[in-house]
């Protein structure tokens, strides 16, 4: 069962993906296991979210910093570094790493 303040979303038509970006105050990626085995692979979800200036939160992968330099993006590894990033930033630092994705 999925927490309360989430909302799995198993797809979603293409002509709603601007508006539902940006809605978010941080969109979390978790890239498929068959993603990171092949590499340099990244879902066109970051790339989406970027262009709608919604920060984003992923998980790590080899080659996430060529398309996306650390301070343009959050990286997580557990629900503790999640809530870390959810808890420390203010408002004008999570817009301005959207700004930078």
């Amino acid at each position: 069962a999925w927490p309360d303040n989430v909302e799995r979303i198993e797809h979603l038509p293409p002509s709603e993906h601007a508006a539902f970006y940006s809605r978010q105050r941080y969109t979390l990626n978790l890239t498929r296991a068959s993603m990171i085995a092949a590499g340099w692979s990244p879902s066109v979800r970051l790339f989406e979210a970027a262009a709608c200036g919604t920060p984003i939160i992923s998980d790590r992968w080899p080659g996430l910093d060529d398309f996306f330099p650390v301070p343009a993006i959050e990286t997580a590894s557990n629900v503790g570094d999640v809530d870390k990033i959810l808890s420390a930033k203010s408002d004008r630092a999570r817009l301005n790493m959207a700004r930078l994705a």
